[in-house]
């Protein structure tokens, strides 16, 4: 009989997130297993969908609280999965702290209760207060903690008291996505030509404060090469980091498409991963990077993935974190030094090949459900 893996999730596809990407791949890539799916609802109803094979049940949100969707009917459909399917596995994907004490009121005893441990909560005020002994229970009662680095198994972390029941799983990208396509060479060069052919440092993501944009911009002020900063993406602070901006050299394009985004990192040079803190758990914009030969220069975080993805002095650089003129020396080191920055741009390619693909990340977790 084909076991029932019910995956937990904040959002499903074909909502756009680094978590849901993943959910996406481990859902459809476990073949062997029958995989449901339970999130939240981002257009405001219920809904059931069947996408790839994977049936996914979404449920209406009624409020948000500091950036947590709060649904009244989760623990209702939850039952209700629960009892038809009879799951043999409950994966949830953390963070997501109101699930918590839903999912272990409802899981049977005997259901394989395994936690995806994307990112801790770092925010320790008064919501994190109340959530802390749900995250400590489900923690305890789990049969399987998976991380998505050896790094974040840290004495920072609430998961490292537990290090003797968590593996490390990474996620990976999808190698065919950063494979250029017929075009794309044109595309490039029509990109190159826009910005005056000259090197270009370029930064992607979501404008949010730990991507660390702000700081990219006092670098720029530093960095002697003559070259073009390009900063793509979107988000909260988008509007406040284009009012600061006061240099010809910084240009914000907004938000890509999928393919101008490809074209975008084969055009660059070095790619400016500014991440300041803890938050970047992982950084698969940095794969994604990597795996275009674009190469990066990172911060050192304590506690992060980062530093693995991208290994210091093997596939890019690295500098400690806050030394904006060590960053900005960085960069000038990269732009006139051809054969340090192909050398390690084609060491970051095959790290990536090797280490961070959808395919990866899959046959690990094939590997830990049949251990389970």
């Amino acid at each position: 009989m084909q076991k029932t893996i019910l995956h937990i999730s904040k959002y499903y596809h074909p909502y756009i997130g680094g978590i849901e990407t993943l959910v996406k791949s481990m859902a459809e890539g476990l073949t062997e297993y029958r995989n449901i799916v339970i999130c939240f609802a981002t257009d405001g109803k219920d809904t059931v969908d069947i996408i790839n094979g994977v049936t996914v049940y979404r449920v209406k949100v009624n409020l948000s609280i500091m950036s947590q969707d709060v649904a009244i009917g989760y623990y209702r459909t939850l039952k209700k999965l629960i009892a038809e399917y009879k799951p043999q596995y409950a994966h949830v994907h953390c963070p997501n702290p109101y699930v918590y004490p839903l999912v272990l009121k409802a899981i049977h005893p005997d259901t394989k209760l395994i936690l995806h441990w994307h990112s801790d909560i770092l925010s320790k005020g008064i919501v994190y207060r109340l959530v802390k002994p749900f995250e400590s229970a489900i923690l305890k009662r789990a049969d399987l903690i998976v991380t998505t680095s050896p790094n974040y198994i840290h004495p920072s972390s609430p998961i490292y008291q537990y290090k003797g029941k968590t593996s490390v799983v990474q996620s990976g990208i999808v190698l065919d996505n950063f494979n250029l396509k017929d075009g794309d060479e044109r595309r490039i060069t029509e990109i190159k030509s826009q910005y005056g052919n000259k090197p270009i440092v370029f930064l992607f993501g979501r404008h949010i404060p730990y991507k660390g944009i702000d700081w990219l911009m006092k670098i720029e002020k530093q960095v002697k090469s003559d070259c073009q900063f390009i900063i793509a993406g979107s988000g909260p602070l988008t509007k406040e980091l284009m009012k600061k901006n006061t240099s010809s050299r910084i240009t914000f394009t907004g938000k890509l498409s999928t393919d101008d985004l490809r074209c975008y990192i084969h055009a660059a040079d070095i790619f400016s991963f500014t991440s300041n803190t803890k938050a970047e758990a992982l950084g698969l914009a940095l794969a994604e990077a990597m795996y275009c030969r674009c190469t990066p220069i990172v911060f050192h975080l304590e506690g992060s993935g980062v530093n693995w993805v991208s290994i210091k002095d093997q596939t890019g650089l690295e500098i400690p974190l806050g030394d904006i003129s060590g960053y900005a020396k960085a960069i000038d080191n990269l732009l006139n030094n051809h054969s340090l920055r192909k050398k390690l741009a084609e060491a970051a390619h095959q790290r990536v090949i090797d280490m961070f693909t959808e395919q990866k990340s899959v046959s690990i977790m094939k590997a830990i459900y049949e251990q389970l």
